[in-house]
């Protein structure tokens, strides 16, 4: 094999692993477990700044919504809630959604849980395919 040639195939090579590790960086954050909508027109996964979530620190999530067919959703209206069930309790702040960061993600400021044990967070999306609810359980 030529130089010439053998230079080639290393930049293509090169080439192919820098755009794996783009692809697998820009996809890290996808990995996870996923939550579908009751009417199963959306599906939902988060991301948080503390990993893991400790009680009583604010901080932040991104939320990342997308159709059932997995296209990402754009323009969503999403409002958040959240409680204790077995506590008969909610959140001890409102956090609310304040950026629509594009593709499907979505910045909710002030999550904070302020005691262990089960959580339940719901969402109710509203967007192009209509409106729904999802539910995310949490055990901290």
């Amino acid at each position: 094999m030529s130089n010439h040639r053998r230079n080639a195939t290393a930049l293509v090579f090169a080439l192919a692993i820098a755009l794996l590790g783009i692809s697998s960086a820009a996809t890290a954050d996808d990995a996870g477990p996923t939550w579908t909508s009751q009417a199963g027109l959306y599906r939902v996964r988060y991301k948080s700044e503390l990993e893991p979530i400790e009680i009583n620190k604010i901080h932040d999530w991104v939320l990342h919504v997308e159709t059932a067919a997995g296209a990402p959703v754009v323009d969503a209206e999403i409002t958040l809630t959240g409680g204790m069930p077995a506590h008969n309790h909610g959140m001890p702040t409102q956090p609310q959604v304040t950026k629509n960061m594009g593709h499907g993600d979505y910045l909710v400021e002030g999550m904070r849980f302020h005691m262990a044990g089960d959580w339940v967070i719901t969402l109710t999306i509203s967007a192009a395919a209509g409106q729904d609810t999802c539910t995310i359980p949490l055990k901290l």
